[in-house]
This record gives C-alpha cells, sequence and structure tokens, in this order.
C-alpha cells in the first residue's frame, strides 16, 4: 500500500472522528420533559399458543409491572424511551427474560412472547426474544439489531457474518459459507417454508459474473417487516431439510393493530417507505407493508452509473393478518422485486484495458413470494398450523463482444435460468403433558426448473419438475430435572428421478446448574443438486447426470454455555460434519467435486462417489445491549475438506482455517430524548483457496485454464475488514429521528478474491474484494 494512500485513509478516519466528536459534545446538558411511549404485547404459551391470563409482566429495575387480562395482553403506558430487559412469570412456566428491548417516541413497542411450561425447573431460566428450535448452532436475529450493528445494511445474512463460522462468500454479496461448506448448502425460508432465492442481483460478487441460487447483491424482504430471523448452522432439528450448511428461517411481523405508524428512510442503499396500522377499528386486523427504490436507480435515470454500471432495484413486501375468534388466525404475506445491471463498453477502443471491457453486459432478476398462513387452537392441548405460498424467480444474463472495428455485437455468453415453488405445509403441535410436546408435518412442493446456459465453450440447456416430500416428527421434552430430550425423523423424496433419504436427528442438553449446560446433536442431511447439474445433456437426447442422488452428511455437535446472570453468556462448540454422496466426475477431471460449486454449469459426467469433511471448534462471548454497551466476540478453527474420483484427500475452495469477528458498541446519552451511538465489527478471517492457472494453456484457450491437478492448493492471504456505524438519533414525542452513516472496510484493506487470466492483458489479474464504502441514511418514525 502506497504512503500517499494510507495518508489519505488516515485523513479520512481523522475526519470521520472529528464529526462524531462533535455531535458528541455539542449536545447540550439541560433537563427537559420525559417522553415516553407504550409497551404492550401479548403472553402465549409457546406449544399450542393458548393465551395466558395472569401472567406478570416487569421492567427489570424499573418497578414498572402490570398483568396480563383474559386474552393474554398486559400494556405498560408512559414507559420513558430507552433500552430495558423484560421479564415475565407465570406459574408452572419458565421465567422469562428479554434483553433489549428498545422503547422509542415514534411508535409502540409491540411484542408476542412466548413461555414454554414445565413442571419442574431450576431457579430461572433465561431466554432470548424467541425461543430457538435447535439446542445447538443456533442464533436469533432481531430488526432492532440490523438496524445498530456496524454495515449490516439492513440485511440478517450481512450481519450473520460476526457470527462463528460463517463468512460472507465476497463482500459484493450476502452469500454465506457455514463451517467450511459451500453457500449452496444454504436454505432461505419465509414463514417457516423454502423459498427461491430472495436476493436483488444474484450474480454479485461471483467468480464467472453468473448468478446463484443463495446470495445477492441485497436482501428483496425488506428488514422493516422482520420480527426475527431463525439462523441455524448445523444439526438441524427435524423440521428442517433439504439443506446441508445452515437456515435463515425469516418470520414476519404483524402491523400495529391499534394505530397507524409510519416509517421512512432515504440513503445510499435506497429510499423506503413503511406503513403499519389497523384495517378495521371492529377487529385486530392489521397491515404492514414496504416499498423501497434503490439510490443507484435514482442516480443511473439521471445518467450517473458506478463503474460504468447502471445498476436498479425495487421491491414491496407486505404482511396482512386477520385474527378471528373462531376459525382461528390468518395471515397474507408476500414479496418482489426486481433488480438490473447493464455495463455498457465504452466505443473507444483505446480506453479498453481489461477484457469486460469489450462487453455489452446486461443482468436483469425478477423474484416474487406469496403466501397464506393459518393457525387454529384445536382444544387445550393442540395448534394446527398451516401454510400455502409460492416464490419464483427469474434471471437472464448476456454478454455481447463488440467487434474492434464497427462495434457490432456477437452474443458469446448466455444464462437464462427460472425456477417456481408451490408448497403446501401443515403441522400439529400436541402436549402430551406439561413436559412432552410432539410435533408432526409435512411439506408438499411442486417445484419447476429451467436452464439455459451457453458459453464459447460450454452448453446446458433444459427443464425439469418433480415433487418434493418431506414428512417429519419431532418429540421433545423433559427426561429428568436436568435432561431435555429432542428426538425425531424427516424423509426427503424428490420424484425427479425418485431419490429418497430417511434422517434421524436427536440432541440433548444437561443442565449442570441453573448457569451452566452441556449439549449434543446430531443429524443426517440431504440437499438436491442444482439444477444445471441435473441438467447436462452432452448428447442432447439424455440428461447424463438426471439420475444423480442428493448429498448428504452426518452432523455432529458438542456445546457447552455459561450464562451470568448480567445477561452474559459464552458458547463453545465444537463440530464435525462427515459429507458422502457428493458428485465427483466420472473420468477427465478426477480432483472436481460438487462441493466447490457456486454457480455456473457442470461439464462433465457425475457420480455420487465423493466424500467431504468439516470439522471444528467455535467460542462465542455475548453480552447484550446493557448499561447502553453490548459486545459480541467469536472465533473459530476449521478444517475443510474432500475427496474426489482420485480418492485423496484436498482443501476445499472455502477453506480458510479460521474466522475472528469482534462487534461491539456503546450507546451515549447527552440528553434524555438523543443518543449518539458507536458501533464496529471487526473481521479477520483466513483466507479461502484459489487454483493456479495454466498461463501458456489460457493464451492459446483465449479464457482461463487452470493447472487441473493442483485446484485449491493456493491459500489466499487472510481478509482484514474493520467496519463502522456512527449514528444520532432524536425523539420527540411519537416521533423518532436518526442520521447514521456505515463504513465498510473503514481502512480500505485489499482483500484478495480470486484469479483469472484476462484475454486482453495476456496475463493473470488479480481481483480484489470491495475498499472502503460509506453509506450514509436518513431515517424517520412517526
Amino acid at each position: 500500500m502506497s504512503i500517499s494512500k494510507t495518508f489519505h485513509q488516515w485523513r479520512f478516519i481523522g475526519f470521520c472522528g472529528l464529526v462524531g466528536a462533535l455531535f458528541f459534545f455539542n449536545a447540550p446538558l439541560f433537563a427537559q420533559n420525559t417522553i415516553t411511549q407504550t409497551l404492550r404485547g401479548t403472553i402465549a404459551d409457546a406449544t399450542n399458543r393458548r393465551n395466558l391470563a395472569g401472567a406478570t409482566v416487569e421492567l427489570v429495575g424499573q418497578n414498572k409491572n402490570t398483568v396480563t387480562d383474559a386474552n393474554g395482553e398486559f400494556k405498560l403506558p408512559n414507559v420513558p424511551i430507552g433500552r430495558y430487559s423484560l421479564q415475565i412469570k407465570f406459574l408452572g412456566y419458565e421465567t422469562l427474560i428479554i434483553p433489549e428491548v428498545l422503547v422509542e417516541a415514534s411508535k409502540e413497542k409491540v411484542l408476542t412472547v412466548e413461555l414454554a411450561e414445565s413442571s419442574q425447573k431450576l431457579n430461572e431460566v433465561v431466554v432470548q426474544t424467541a425461543k430457538p428450535s435447535a439446542v445447538n448452532s443456533v442464533q436469533t436475529i432481531t430488526l432492532e439489531q440490523t438496524l445498530r450493528h456496524a454495515a449490516t445494511f439492513f440485511d440478517p445474512a450481512r450481519l450473520a457474518t460476526s457470527f462463528a463460522g460463517v463468512i460472507s462468500a465476497n463482500d459484493q454479496a450476502n452469500s454465506l459459507v457455514i463451517r467450511g461448506n459451500s453457500p449452496m448448502g444454504t436454505q432461505w425460508r419465509l414463514e417457516g417454508v423454502e423459498i427461491v432465492n430472495p436476493n436483488h442481483l444474484s450474480n454479485a460478487g461471483t467468480f464467472s459474473d453468473r448468478p446463484t441460487q443463495t446470495g445477492g447483491g441485497v436482501n428483496i424482504l425488506s428488514a422493516q417487516l422482520m420480527d426475527r430471523a431463525d439462523f441455524l448452522t448445523g444439526a438441524f432439528p427435524a423440521q428442517y431439510g433439504n439443506a446441508l450448511a445452515g437456515v435463515m428461517d425469516i418470520h414476519l411481523r404483524k402491523g400495529n393493530n391499534q394505530r397507524h405508524e409510519f416509517t421512512g428512510q432515504a440513503g445510499l442503499i435506497g429510499v423506503d417507505l413503511s406503513a403499519e396500522g389497523p384495517l378495521s377499528k371492529k377487529s385486530k386486523a392489521s397491515y404492514l407493508v414496504n416499498y423501497r427504490y434503490s439510490f443507484t436507480g435514482l442516480l443511473a435515470a439521471m445518467g450517473v452509473t458506478f463503474g460504468g454500471e447502471d445498476i436498479r432495484f425495487q421491491d414491496l413486501s407486505f404482511n396482512l393478518s386477520f385474527p378471528t375468534r373462531r376459525a382461528g388466525d390468518f395471515t397474507v404475506f408476500g414479496m418482489g422485486g426486481v433488480s438490473s445491471n447493464v455495463f455498457k463498453a465504452e466505443r473507444d477502443t483505446l480506453l479498453w484495458k481489461f477484457q469486460k471491457d469489450g462487453f455489452d453486459i446486461e443482468f436483469r432478476n425478477r423474484m416474487g413470494a406469496a403466501g397464506i398462513t393459518h393457525q387454529l387452537k384445536l382444544g387445550r392441548k393442540t395448534l394446527w398450523h398451516t401454510v400455502i405460498a409460492a416464490s419464483g424467480l427469474a434471471s437472464e444474463r448476456t454478454g455481447l463482444l463488440l467487434n474492434k472495428r464497427n462495434f457490432a455485437p456477437t452474443l458469446t455468453q448466455l444464462d437464462r435460468t427460472s425456477k417456481t415453488r408451490y408448497t403446501l405445509s401443515s403441522s400439529l403441535t400436541t402436549k402430551l403433558s406439561a413436559d412432552w410436546q410432539l410435533k408432526a408435518g409435512f411439506y408438499a412442493t411442486s417445484q419447476t426448473d429451467s436452464v439455459r446456459i451457453l458459453d464459447r465453450f460450454t452448453s446446458t440447456l433444459g427443464a425439469m419438475d418433480g415433487w418434493i416430500l418431506q414428512p417429519y416428527a419431532n418429540i421433545s421434552g423433559r427426561l429428568s430435572p436436568r435432561f431435555n430430550l429432542q428426538a425425531g425423523l424427516h424423509y426427503l423424496h424428490y420424484t425427479f428421478n425418485q431419490t429418497q433419504s430417511v434422517e434421524p436427528r436427536a440432541a440433548l442438553r444437561y443442565a449442570l446448574d441453573a448457569q451452566n449446560a452441556l449439549n449434543f446433536s446430531y443429524g443426517l442431511h440431504s440437499q438436491l443438486q442444482m439444477p444445471q447439474t441435473y441438467l447436462y445433456n452432452p448428447f442432447a437426447s439424455r440428461l447424463v447426470n438426471g439420475s444423480l442422488g442428493f448429498t448428504r452428511a452426518h452432523h455432529w455437535v458438542l456445546g457447552y454455555e455459561h450464562f451470568w446472570k448480567k445477561q452474559h453468556s459464552l458458547k463453545i462448540e465444537a463440530y464435525y460434519q462427515s459429507l458422502f454422496d457428493v458428485p465427483v466426475a466420472t473420468n477427465n477431471a478426477p480432483l472436481f467435486s460438487a462441493l466447490n460449486l457456486i454457480e455456473g454449469a457442470t461439464q462433465f459426467a457425475l457420480m455420487n462417489n465423493g466424500t467431504g469433511r468439516n470439522y471444528g471448534l467455535e467460542v462465542t462471548y455475548q453480552r447484550f445491549l446493557q448499561n447502553d454497551f453490548y459486545a459480541l466476540v467469536t472465533a473459530s478453527v476449521y478444517n475443510s475438506l474432500y475427496k474426489g474420483l482420485d480418492g485423496i484427500e484436498r482443501s476445499t475452495r472455502f477453506n480458510g482455517g479460521h474466522t475472528f469477528s469482534l462487534t461491539g458498541g456503546k450507546e451515549f446519552r447527552r440528553r434524555p430524548n438523543r443518543v449518539f451511538g458507536f458501533n464496529t465489527r471487526i473481521l479477520w478471517l483466513g483466507g479461502f483457496r484459489d487454483s493456479p492457472i495454466d498461463v501458456d494453456a489460457s493464451r492459446n484457450a483465449g479464457r482461463t485454464v487452470y493447472k487441473e491437478k493442483e485446484l485449491f492448493s493456493i491459500k489466499l492471504n487472510d481478509y482484514f475488514r474493520p467496519d463502522v456505524r456512527v449514528y444520532w438519533k432524536k425523539n420527540k414525542q411519537n416521533f423518532t429521528r436518526t442520521w447514521s452513516i456505515d463504513i465498510q472496510n473503514l481502512t480500505s484493506t485489499q482483500n484478495e478474491a480470486y484469479s483469472y487470466y484476462d484475454v486482453l492483458q495476456r496475463q493473470v489479474v488479480q481481483q480484489y474484494q470491495l475498499g472502503i464504502v460509506p453509506v450514509l441514511n436518513y431515517r424517520v418514525e412517526f
């Protein structure tokens, strides 16, 4: 790094520090009237959603409490704005303490709280906002966290990179590498059912500029609608299937059913407009809707591009709630978005420096999902939950090579893919006793895929459809005052080629005392292959890989947890994942394995003879926001290995070896109604693997040609990235405004991404991830 560049970086850092200091010290110190807001909600049984009347609700340390009414509802009026811990107690149930409850002037704070029944208990049980469905390897992400943590850009997937063992595949996108697995092993869910890739610009940050199935530049679902996201990273419970690496399970919140409220924000991500409120004064029906248009799209409309690229996106999300007295509760939800990225080559060849400069490239993406949920209580012990949902995705990328003489275009690259899913999900959850619950259900999904991938060297085209059937059952409960058990069975069947898998799941939790616990989880998991893998048809008459089975994996997790009474926790997990039935090449490519795929087509005949191993140790220390300070420190060491057809064990593309993340923040209150916040995240990660390039072969072929016998033998340099978020918030009665700036990669560190052979340069070119990215944002709520 040059001295000049370093000087400018530190000058920028000093400027940011000066601005922050001015914000802080310019705040006068004098008293003013206390601003308050209402905190209310509903308390229900976690198993059957029966409302609990008579539960005690208390703001910890505030001498302010109430009791739920006959409908399980509570209301705490005139709560001074600020952050609180909320404690809920009910006879025969575990005591629940919810940290980080933020009360702001602009909107009522409305909570839906679930309590777990217990006939026997230890001194006290401290649970987060929502009790997770898994024993190990699960984190809960809230809307408030996405608005507070540094450089998340209101995206739960980007926030997840603060967790142990979770890495972004590239700064430009939210694709996640979890415990050494490819991002293709991650599944997105909405309201409990799997959906297609819910991200704009799904080709962002990929090696070949082709779209992926699990990531993108910006999440289409606005965080404004999110109640929470359960993020699972291994040994999933029985209700989860068709995933090997992780699950991002997003649950939507309901709009305020008593008053209308609005949010507007504008920044370098886009312009958001959100509204919520009651649909009728006579019922508790409500609406919640958000529309967003990209800031880059506004600039593009004025002729401003970024690096010659015209980038645009817009999306709409909604959730409508219709509770009834006897027929149960209904919701209607939906999301949809369109995005595009257009690169037009300069019509002056003297300006062409890299091979991309000689192309006109256009990428367009359309995605939508909608559904209906129904929840009905059957007696006092059973809950029936049903979801009907549809989701679809279509993307197209074209690359036109321009003639240097007359700029006449020739189509040399075409990627056109589509996927549709129609899902019916239904489950019954019933109490067998105060300590035991049984949940059984199924997913029935009709899935259709279409692929057309063409370039000068490869060709994949075709369509496929079939049913994905997934019945499951899970029993959970207490074997003794200290021993908890969760056991289940999941079945996966794909009718396209009649492949199937029976998958046992189990988890044990042993409470050493009120503050310490040991956990063990096991799961057998399976996942379908990518459509373009099935649809490889070099002879145009049959699918060479159409009969491939699932990739499968045994996953074991052993964990230890320690909880401090002041909302601190320490978690240590050791895991081992044994992958088998992995597609590998039958000939010509003995080092190929599907475990290294991210995007693009497979140009080999494959068979399920490969294996892989991921194992490691993770440590997580978490302090919830208390006394205006929070911290999340995570670290992991891991190994990610695979075997191809030759049977030799090698590092996968994603074998970085270690992760470290330091996330934290401090809020300063110079006045009761004004808050200055400073948040940071520091990522230090082991570099991924790259493959050496055969320069002579690449020059002769006119494309990148790797040394096939040395795949992923190059270890990239370690990745280092400090992020900062600074915000200034001012509250007035029923009104809140926030100025913020996020700076990703504050030091503009050059982190290696990958290398390729550039035809125009006639040499290997090193590509880097994003440098410094400042994002200014203004937000109003009322």
